[in-house]
């Protein structure tokens, strides 16, 4: 019973105190659990580290993400100075370049940086959402990764130590400009043009989709003249002495789109008039090399951004269960709610232990995720190269599509507080997932690419061998069925044949796909919870 009180004495203050005082690590026993389990001998070091960047993470950068992601905050262009002068100078807040500083001195892409302590600092960056951070870092490893391999001349190699170890303290940011207007995905397609002028390659042409545009370097995809052949190039966003002066490399910024989540990240048009580029590995290998390095990277982060932003939303729709009060009882007693945060809470659990194992997996790979097939590698080994190619592709679809959903979830149990952006971040990490399922591989294209794949390896590789190498451990009634399925799924020659029959097998692939990511995730979680 309530009677009627013109001075309503609730407040939220207790569940906010909570909310202001969690660290995400210190406070976490399933991560901590997921962290010791994977990293092995390195548990000591990795979880004092983490310990370490919690504190930042989970107060202060936290504090200025928050700041960043209000409207009246978001950057917009600035085309000329007071003087008449071009500069496509990008305004941003202050809180995002010391939050910039701060994450990218954390030299997470160092040669004294392991990989495992950079794989859970980024973890807990990325409770926070993009924040323009989240985009540039990913990109940065992709463009470090791509120079680890084919640096060969001073410029690249002065870029590689600028993003990799800082010069005089100071930590470039890398991003990547693939997609043109006539197709995002379609790198083949592209038209940008690459000219060699007396030595020296230049770019001609336009990019549509370019996020991170306050880079300093860029990996740029674009034809040679003459050619029909993709190479990769790495563009500086200034040319020695310039960036003072704010006279970027022969490009303009034409315009920053308005896209749904990201919104403290620029993403541009760009047209380039004459670009100083330098070509990066063969000319030849451009879609390959963009492929097998820069978007594996890409897409093994959105599998753990999306393994974070879960974590994060659920843990604070979990609380907030425990804290509300609702005809006359709180509302995580009500069986309806218990059971959705128990849903929600297996599927984040499921995506964070999914993701590191897999990263696990990566690791393992001596020389990462290499085209084509070497003459002196074993059967077995190009089957484990094959097996990671694969699942890297299904994280991405799997994990992106569940954020959005978990999220959504987590918001409906704060009722109509879920959709205030003023009360909590999930919105905002609600519209930062809804980014990641299209970003580097929308669905349908990585479903094609898969089935394709899998088809093709068919004569060295059955693909029931490929789901119970994978499924090891998991229940064999599961595995068994899954076994039959990707075999009926497959006899089917390919998927561009238009007609009911195609349509249907797609529609299965799509369903099988997911259900067989699940299944391996599933598997990760039963390690953690029976050997972690």
């Amino acid at each position: 019973m309530s009677f009627s009180n013109r001075n309503n004495p609730y407040t939220f203050d207790d569940f906010l105190a909570w909310r202001q005082n969690f660290d995400y690590y210190r406070d976490d026993p399933f991560i901590q659990k997921v962290v010791r389990y994977f990293t092995g001998n390195e548990w000591e070091d990795v979880d004092a580290q983490a310990r370490a960047v919690s504190q930042k993470a989970s107060f202060n950068w936290r504090d200025l993400s928050e700041i960043i992601a209000r409207p009246e905050n978001r950057p917009y262009m600035m085309h000329y100075d007071g003087h008449h002068h071009r500069i496509d100078r990008i305004v941003r807040p202050m809180e995002t370049k010391i939050l910039e500083t701060q994450i990218f001195s954390e030299a997470l892409f160092s040669e004294k940086t392991s990989p495992w302590v950079k794989l859970i600092k980024m973890y807990l960056i990325y409770q926070n959402g993009e924040a323009c951070i989240a985009c540039p870092m990913t990109c940065t490893e992709g463009l470090v990764k791509l120079l680890d391999r084919f640096a060969d001349t001073p410029e690249i190699r002065r870029i590689l130590r600028h993003c990799k170890e800082g010069i005089d303290g100071d930590y470039a940011i890398g991003a990547q400009y693939l997609s043109e207007i006539q197709g995002g995905s379609d790198i083949p397609a592209n038209v940008l043009e690459a000219v060699n002028e007396e030595g020296v390659w230049r770019l001609y042409g336009s990019k549509f989709f370019c996020s991170a545009t306050h880079a300093d370097y860029v990996v740029v995809t674009a034809k040679p003249v003459g050619s029909e052949k993709v190479a990769i190039f790495v563009l500086p966003s200034w040319l020695p002495g310039n960036k003072e002066k704010e006279t970027r490399n022969n490009f303009t910024i034409d315009r920053i789109k308005c896209k749904l989540g990201t919104s403290e990240l620029t993403t541009a048009e760009i047209t380039f008039n004459g670009a100083v580029a330098y070509p990066v590995g063969p000319l030849e290998k451009g879609v390959a090399n963009v492929v097998g390095i820069v978007l594996t990277y890409s897409r093994l982060t959105v599998g753990l951004s999306a393994a974070a932003s879960m974590t994060r939303s659920v843990r604070e729709a979990r609380k907030y269960a425990e804290f509300r009060q609702a005809f006359n009882m709180t509302i995580g007693h009500l069986p309806m709610v218990a059971g959705q945060l128990a849903g929600l809470e297996h599927a984040a659990r499921r995506t964070t232990a999914g993701a590191f194992k897999l990263y696990r997996e990566f690791l393992s790979l001596e020389e990462g995720l290499k085209e084509g097939q070497d003459s002196g590698e074993s059967e077995t080994a190009r089957k484990k190269r094959f097996d990671i190619r694969e699942l890297i592709m299904l994280q991405k679809m799997a994990a992106s599509w569940d954020s959005t959903d978990v999220i959504r979830g987590a918001m409906s149990i704060f009722g109509g507080h879920g959709v205030m952006e003023d009360f909590s971040s999930l919105p905002r990490l609600y519209r930062d997932a809804a980014i990641n399922e299209l970003w580097e591989g929308p669905r349908n294209v990585l479903l094609t690419q898969v089935h394709r794949d899998i088809q093709q390896a068919m004569a060295w590789y059955p693909p029931a061998e490929f789901v119970r190498n994978n499924l090891n451990g998991l229940d064999e009634t599961r595995i068994r069925e899954l076994s039959e399925e990707i075999t009926k799924l497959l006899a089917v020659p390919h998927l561009f044949q238009m007609d009911e029959k195609t349509i249907e097998i797609c529609r299965r692939w799509d369903d099988f796909c997911g259900r067989f990511f699940h299944a391996y995730q599933d598997l990760a979680l039963q390690e953690v919870e029976q050997k972690g």
